[in-house]
């Protein structure tokens, strides 16, 4: 496998300190079955939102790679940062556009069915195509560097304590 590398030409973090309009988008439902390619081609397991947490987002924005935070299951209650391709996956060729969440976590079994509530606070750039699949894996893993970075700011950081998600009460 060749060596997997960031793509040193974009920038590592992206303005704005704190979401504008129209972030904060909140969704929620069910992790659906997808295209079957995140795991096995990529490398990067994805979480599919269905079609109706699809149709409410792209109400609210444009196709492209987004970035926020990820709660998986009800009794879960880690909030995981995320990147978010939503569009046609040009690479691919699709014909059906998809919300797919890359959780940047390590998990050991997959999620299929289960409750997902995800927080979308900001944007990293356009869908595009790609020459080779190693330079799609490339900006991918750019992008969830440029994700990290960007929450990690204060004004981000806080919507890990959103109503949306699931908080142990003590």
């Amino acid at each position: 496998m060749p060596e997997r590398r960031l793509n040193t030409s974009r920038p590592m973090v992206l303005p704005p300190d704190a979401p504008t309009t129209p972030f904060p988008i909140r969704l929620s439902g069910h992790v659906v079955k997808g295209f079957g390619r995140g795991s096995k081609e990529l490398g990067i397991p994805t979480a599919n939102l269905s079609d109706d947490a699809l149709k409410a987002l792209c109400e609210e924005i444009e196709t492209g790679i987004y970035y926020g935070w990820v709660q998986l299951g009800d009794k879960d209650t880690a909030i995981h940062p995320m990147v978010m391709s939503v569009g046609w996956n040009p690479y691919y060729h699709n014909e059906k556009k998809s919300a797919e969440v890359h959780v940047i976590h390590q998990f050991e079994h997959d999620f299929y069915n289960a409750q997902i509530r995800v927080i979308v606070l900001g944007y990293i750039r356009a869908e595009q195509n790609y020459p080779s699949l190693d330079a799609l894996i490339e900006d991918i893993l750019t992008d969830v560097e440029v994700a990290k970075n960007c929450l990690d700011r204060k004004a981000y950081l806080e919507y890990k304590q959103d109503e949306l998600f699931v908080h142990v009460k003590n």
